[in-house]
């Protein structure tokens, strides 16, 4: 049933449903939303992993001690 999966055509009845459904003066402002959206993320996923490195190096490693039994009882 699905072997052919998503064709063309399927992709133009969907636009068609969503011009008719959105009309065609929405779907610019909706673009341009979403293309905002797309740049903002983009540039704060970008500001995220530059922080992430210098983050990182600042961390200190803490080397487990070994416990011997005089100093656990105490």
């Amino acid at each position: 049933m699905l072997r052919n999966g998503l064709e063309p055509w399927h992709l133009l009845i969907v636009a068609i449903v969503v011009i008719v459904l959105f009309g065609s003066k929405k779907l610019p402002d909706t673009a341009r939303a979403l293309g905002k959206s797309m740049r903002i993320l983009k540039s704060e996923a970008k500001a995220m992993k530059d922080e992430n490195p210098a983050a990182t190096s600042a961390q200190t490693v803490v080397e487990p001690t070994e416990v011997t039994k005089g100093a656990a009882a105490s």
